[in-house]
């Protein structure tokens, strides 16, 4: 099968980037490797308007053709070929509700709300719904669902309902159930389910490769979890909203897509992050969006795109790092012209090469043609031992080889580090070490606690100005840290 690119790759007969082919079942792995050089990451400062405030309304959409031939709005298919969307529409929505009051219901906690979210705009197209016992063996066992056709589509996340053995036997003989929002709200209806064993065991070390106490959605999620799992196809009787004056930041697949076509976007770059943006990140998209000019492509836009689902206690809570988002790209530091800031709705594992793969096939749904991965994605320390819990370099090599996401482009990045002879974020140079310092999230955090600035050039003042404030806003302080700066 051929690479359900829309725009073709067009190379610059550069020496600074190169594309590697991987033939597997006829299918073109693409995996885009840039060399770096140094610039100026500083962009002309640009208003930020319209309902999302970190989206520039367009003023006009025009019709892409090339060769006169019209272009495909969607720059690459979604899984299984069409968006999920299973929020049901106003017509009917009514007689739902009034079906599913009628209904055995089954509670769903914050967690599992975000996961209707997720499924219900096409984030994980073609599901449908919570897995049924097969689908579930296949993404534990294989990380990829085979559909109708017979091909594969990536799926390396069990997206799963628990539930106990008293809400089990409510549900009696009944083939569909309502489920109800954290605040008693009908908010779903799980039709033609089944229920079956929750193997926490299992599922854990299949999912993280360890069962090792303290992995963080472990303990908040599947710990506490009943020990049977229900599948089925879901109904969303309306929009999924959070009500936290960040639902306007919440765009879907589809909405992202169309923004997309708005811009007149050739290529789309995401950017997966939990934490605030510094410099270093800023030097690595806009380094990203400098290379795919240089091939060829005449409008790359950046997809910023932060996780917005549950996340460790120690992450910076989102409404901060929205907060801190706005005000590098109101810097400058990343252009708003060219940049998309959007919420993905998921929760996050924490489950290293495991889980990176459900962020890259989340994006395709979403549009992107093109993945940025780096250091230990999705990665976090061993809870119980002084190490990583995963190699750093394999979510990397996991991507480029991971069944299912083949018509992506993954785009590896080098690491950033702090340089003290320029005094600003650079692409690290092994051959003067010595000269860089590493500043992890840690680090930052430790910064920002103690109301001192980081080295100048780290990331921007206002951004910095954000962090402090919500550490001076905390009520407990955590026990005191290392050094907050190493080589």
């Amino acid at each position: 099968m051929s690479l359900s690119l829309t725009i073709k790759l067009h190379l610059a007969s550069s020496s600074s980037s190169h594309l590697t082919l991987n033939s597997h079942h006829h299918h073109a792995k693409k995996v885009t490797t840039f060399k770096t050089c140094s610039y100026n990451t500083k962009i002309r400062p640009k208003p930020i308007y319209s309902t999302n405030p970190l989206i520039i309304p367009t003023c006009r959409v025009r019709s892409r053709v090339q060769c006169g031939a019209m272009i495909k709005s969607s720059l690459i298919e979604p899984d299984g070929g069409a968006l999920v969307d299973l929020v049901v529409p106003e017509s009917v929505r009514g007689a739902k509700i009034i079906e599913a009051e009628t209904l055995p219901k089954v509670q769903l906690t914050r967690i599992d709300l975000e996961w209707v979210h997720v499924v219900a705009e096409g984030w994980a197209s073609p599901l449908r719904g919570f897995m049924r016992e097969e689908e579930y063996l296949q993404t534990l066992h294989f990380n990829s669902l085979r559909v109708k056709d017979g091909s594969l589509v990536n799926m390396s996340l069990p997206i799963v309902l628990a539930i106990d053995d008293e809400t089990k036997g409510r549900i009696g003989s009944s083939s569909h159930v309502g489920l109800l929002g954290p605040d008693g709200d009908c908010v779903a209806i799980l039709r033609s389910f089944e229920i079956y064993k929750h193997n926490k065991e299992e599922r854990i070390a299949r999912t993280w490769g360890t069962t090792a106490p303290g992995l963080p959605y472990v303990e908040e999620v599947i710990t506490r979890a009943g020990n049977w799992l229900i599948g089925g196809d879901l109904e969303v009787l309306k929009p999924i909203k959070y009500n936290d004056g960040l639902d306007n930041y919440r765009l879907s697949p589809k909405q992202l897509r169309e923004e997309f076509d708005k811009r007149e976007a050739d290529a789309v770059f995401a950017f997966q992050l939990r934490n605030p943006v510094h410099n270093g990140h800023a030097l690595l998209m806009n380094d990203t969006r400098k290379r795919l000019l240089e091939m060829g492509y005449k409008n790359p836009i950046l997809l910023l795109h932060p996780l917005g689902g549950f996340t460790k206690a120690d992450d910076v809570p989102l409404d901060v790092r929205m907060e801190q988002h706005s005000k590098v790209l109101e810097d400058g530091v990343l252009d708003p012209e060219t940049t998309i800031v959007a919420i993905f709705p998921s929760p996050m594992h924490y489950a290293g090469p495991t889980e990176v793969q459900w962020h890259a096939k989340a994006r395709i749904n979403a549009g992107a043609n093109f993945y940025i991965v780096g250091r230990d994605p999705a990665g976090m320390g061993h809870p119980t031992e002084k190490r990583d819990l995963y190699d750093p370099d394999h979510g990397k090599k996991v991507l480029s080889m991971a069944p299912g996401l083949e018509k992506l482009n993954i785009l590896p990045f080098r690491v950033a580090a702090y340089d003290t002879k320029v005094n600003k974020m650079a692409f690290f140079d092994p051959t003067r070490a010595k000269d860089f310092l590493f500043i992890s999230g840690t680090k930052m955090r430790a910064f920002a606690k103690s109301g001192e600035n980081p080295p100048e050039g780290f990331m921007c003042p206002s951004g910095w100005k954000v962090l402090v404030k919500y550490y001076e806003s905390l009520q407990a302080e955590e026990p005191s840290e290392q050094p907050v700066l190493s080589t």
